[in-house]
């Protein structure tokens, strides 16, 4: 009896093991097929550029407290980038929704804390973070969600977080529940790693 539960526990052990390992081997992949894409570097000043352009195109910035940092604003958000991408693909020559006063028109940038928000073109929202050391910006980051539909979860299409960096992890816990935990919790690890 004793040698069959001192098996039992060998394989258990064993299980444990071959788990680890096909978690290395997974992230392995992972790492490999990123170096084989754009480098970060170029994702970075790639989304540097993406994130500019938005800032300069606004015509409204919103600096809302923690208190107005909620799902309901998300929700417009997700609905407001949905809009612009349907009537994009829809519009006409002297479309109303084209005139520069349409609320479609109209390019809004949230800044909450550390963190802004934008709409990006293609059906996608923007988050910039800033990591600050001393008082002062340290380092951007970016991290760009997607959803194909705006009843669909969202996703992170790219980034420019640390690899090492629990990202995948959070996006799994978080974004499909409630996206500005999500949201608000990388923007800690990025702090974390910068102080």
């Amino acid at each position: 009896m004793g040698e069959v539960n001192f098996m039992q526990k060998d394989d258990i052990s064993l299980e444990t093991t071959r788990a680890k390992f096909n978690s290395v081997l997974k992230r392995h992949g992972e790492l490999a097929e990123r170096l084989s894409r754009d480098s970060d570097r170029t994702v970075f000043e790639r989304l540097q550029r993406e994130f500019e352009a938005a800032c300069y195109s606004k015509t409204r910035e919103i600096c809302l407290d923690a208190e107005e940092w909620t799902d309901g604003l998300l929700a417009t958000i997700r609905e407001r980038v949905h809009m612009e991408v349907e009537s994009r693909a829809v519009q006409l020559p002297g479309d109303p929704r084209s005139s520069p006063r349409s609320p479609l028109a109209e390019k809004i940038t949230y800044k909450v804390g550390t963190k802004m928000i934008c709409c990006l073109d293609g059906a996608r929202i923007g988050i910039r973070y800033e990591a600050l050391f001393g008082g002062y910006v340290r380092e951007y980051y970016h991290c760009v969600l997607e959803s194909k539909s705006f009843l669909q979860k969202m996703t992170v299409l790219e980034h420019t977080v640390p690899f090492f960096l629990p990202i995948r992890e959070a996006e799994n816990e978080f974004l499909s529940s409630n996206a500005i935990k999500f949201i608000d919790h990388v923007g800690e690890l990025l702090q974390a790693y910068v102080d």
